[in-house]
């Protein structure tokens, strides 16, 4: 990236909770963001901030997971009335609630408690609550634990991350956003050439084992092409969060991507 934008002065803030990320970008504090969550940027529009959607960062559906420990609940449907931890109006959340529904059932059945990842997986540990909704390596952590997996979002829920914008930043520095997608691009084509330099890397900034990497790194679909698939899924993610109370204003999905 700093070689795409030679001679400016690149900051890269690490912000990883979603709503300051668009609040970020609305004050003018950040030109990109380049991994939001989905629902964070559909709700962020909904509420008037300006948010423009200009590529995918990943699809990791075998990524985003409900993990229990309890031998006992061996299917969703054992979930009712089990105490469930996870992060409120997010993808984890949504993916909850799909699996719920599979089963005729929806998150008023069990006892959802707000929690983030690494809460959600230390609760998950404890025995304080029966099954937590947790995503890369918060999951791997809890499955190399003693947790187990009782789903997955394949089938369920797409887990899109995407690349975000403002409206305004786009239309001034147009240049800077070609220059972001080129530069994008040529990372993921790196990575594909080089899997074990990209899989060192990894482990170094994250921390996690080498095995680690290796077993989360086919769960993710890196490809940043805005797919039709990729619009249909943010329109059942909309869904979700207003049918759940979520998000009050609907809004058309395609009035957010950016091409």
């Amino acid at each position: 990236f700093e070689k795409a934008y030679d001679g400016v002065d690149l900051s890269f803030p690490e912000i990883t909770e979603g709503p300051k990320q668009t609040e970020a970008m609305a004050a003018g504090e950040i030109g990109i963001a380049s991994c939001l969550g989905s629902t964070s940027a559909i709700l962020a529009a909904s509420e008037g901030l300006d948010v423009k959607i200009i590529g995918i960062y990943s699809r990791a559906p075998k990524a985003f997971m409900i993990v229990v420990r309890d031998p006992t609940i061996k299917s969703v449907k054992d979930l009712k009335g089990k105490k469930v931890a996870g992060p409120k109006g997010t993808i984890l959340h949504q993916l909850l609630a799909a699996a719920l529904d599979k089963e005729d059932m929806s998150v008023k059945d069990v006892e959802f408690v707000q929690m983030g990842l690494s809460s959600g997986e230390n609760a998950l540990g404890t025995g304080s609550v029966d099954a937590a909704l947790l995503a890369g390596p918060a999951a791997y952590k809890a499955l190399n634990s003693g947790g187990r997996m009782l789903k997955n979002g394949e089938g369920l829920v797409d887990a899109t991350i995407v690349i975000a914008t403002t409206e305004k930043f786009a239309k001034s520095y147009p240049k800077a956003i070609s220059k972001f997608m080129e530069a994008h691009k040529k990372t993921l084509e790196w990575i594909k050439k080089n899997p074990a330099k990209a899989a060192e890397m990894t482990q170094k900034e994250t921390g996690l084992p080498k095995e680690a990497v290796n077993m989360m790194t086919p769960w993710y679909d890196f490809d940043s092409t805005i797919r039709k698939r990729d619009i249909e899924e943010l329109v059942r993610t909309q869904d979700f969060m207003i049918e759940n109370g979520l998000q009050r204003n609907k809004i058309e999905i395609n009035s957010i991507i950016l091409r």
